[in-house]
């Protein structure tokens, strides 16, 4: 088991040098990753300030040595993936080879409606799957030729390549019991457990087991698999989370993802971010349960 922290890329967070101070205190503390927001703009006010996510992993990248880093998740429907693909490079080649690539199709309709972007579901999980091929082809180094139903490349080569081999890590956002989301992640290197059941632990045991088996038989065994959870429990205690973790043990889950965002800590729009409470969850570490 491995532990993150997840930050948003909103309000006080907008700021990249913000992000990458709680990221240093994250790596200090004994986290293994640090991972953030992809959103261009909030739900309940367009006028909130918001960061650029990959500008924000780029300074985290910069300030830390240690930790794993990367967007959880990016909407590739609503990116190009040859933008995609040479700021994923340079991220990890900034960080010595610690990016992963969270994807997804994108929960919030409004970062898609408001700049006329691709809407139904359907329409963006097909150009979930051809941007993926598409940025696998442009990580290569190779000459990609490509013309689909969404993404056209005329014999680009782009270099250089990732620093990670055979390719930077993929993570695929899904809710269990969609299956959809778990065959795509199936044929890349983990699967986010995202909403799966309401709850302060939004994705009980026995569905961690269920994503583990269902993705075990699509996929080769002797290649390493990721599933990772967030938790978003309003109070926190390492030791009583521990307790909460050692649950998991045996699932197949390997990331325990702490949510440090204001809501979880009490705030409201048009509040002050509790910055010390959040600081101070950081500083006390991940859980103390290792398996």
């Amino acid at each position: 088991m491995r532990y993150s922290v997840y930050f948003p890329t909103f309000g006080e967070f907008a700021d990249p040098g913000v992000v990458a101070s709680f990221a240093v205190d994250a790596e200090r503390s004994g986290w293994d990753g640090v991972f953030t927001w992809d959103h261009i703009a909030m739900w309940w006010d367009p006028a909130e300030p918001v960061g650029d996510t990959w500008v924000t992993l780029a300074a985290i990248a910069s300030a830390t040595s240690r930790v794993r880093l990367g967007p959880l998740v990016t909407p590739l429907p609503r990116r190009r993936p040859q933008r995609l693909a040479r700021e994923t490079v340079a991220v990890d080649r900034l960080s010595g080879g610690r990016l992963v690539l969270g994807v997804g199709l994108g929960a919030n309709r409004h970062e898609f409606e408001a700049f006329g972007e691709i809407e139904g579901l359907p329409e963006r999980a097909a150009a979930l799957d051809e941007g993926l091929d598409v940025l696998v082809r442009l990580w290569s180094g190779d000459e990609v030729v490509h013309r689909g139903d969404h993404y056209t490349v005329d014999g680009a080569r782009f270099l250089p390549r990732p620093v990670q081999r055979p390719r930077i890590p993929i993570w695929v956002a899904g809710s269990w019991p969609n299956r959809a989301p778990f065959r795509r992640a199936a044929r890349f290197d983990g699967a986010l457990a995202v909403l799966a059941d309401p709850g302060p632990y939004n994705t009980p045991p026995e569905v961690v087991a269920g994503i583990r088996d269902y993705t075990a038989g699509r996929r080769d065994p002797d290649v390493p698999f990721d599933i990772l959870l967030t938790n978003g429990n309003p109070e926190w205690d390492p030791q009583r989370d521990a307790a909460e973790v050692s649950r998991y043990a045996g699932t197949g889950l390997t990331w325990w993802n702490e949510d440090v965002d204001p809501f979880r800590f009490g705030w409201r729009p048009g509040q002050r971010w509790p910055l010390a409470a959040m600081r101070e969850r950081v500083l006390a570490g991940p859980p103390a349960f290792r398996e």
